[in-house]
């Protein structure tokens, strides 16, 4: 028999998914700007790069205080990666 979930545990799930997809997002834009391609001054993807920034910045910062970068390479975002992973691992799990 499944279980039925809460609504509220369905909620964090969909939040967390959400965010993952806004990390990976941020990730792939980093990728392109790390090989040159410059995002514009002005437009519709200077506005999403920046409300990327602003929605996952937040998560971000804290994580860089403990996690030291490797080179050019941002390891925080590969630890909130595996914090929602495990976060969401554990919602399932109720």
């Amino acid at each position: 028999m499944i279980a039925a979930t809460s609504p509220l545990v369905r909620l964090l799930s969909l939040a967390l998914t959400i965010f993952w997809i806004l990390l990976l997002a941020r990730v792939i834009l980093s990728w392109i700007e790390m090989f040159n391609v410059r995002m514009p001054a002005s437009g519709p993807m200077r506005t999403i790069s920046e409300l990327l920034n602003d929605l996952t910045e937040p998560v971000l910062r804290p994580l860089r205080r403990i996690v030291p970068p490797a080179g050019r390479f941002d390891l925080s975002v590969f630890v909130a990666f595996i914090i929602v992973i495990v976060l969401q691992q554990a919602l399932q799990s109720l």
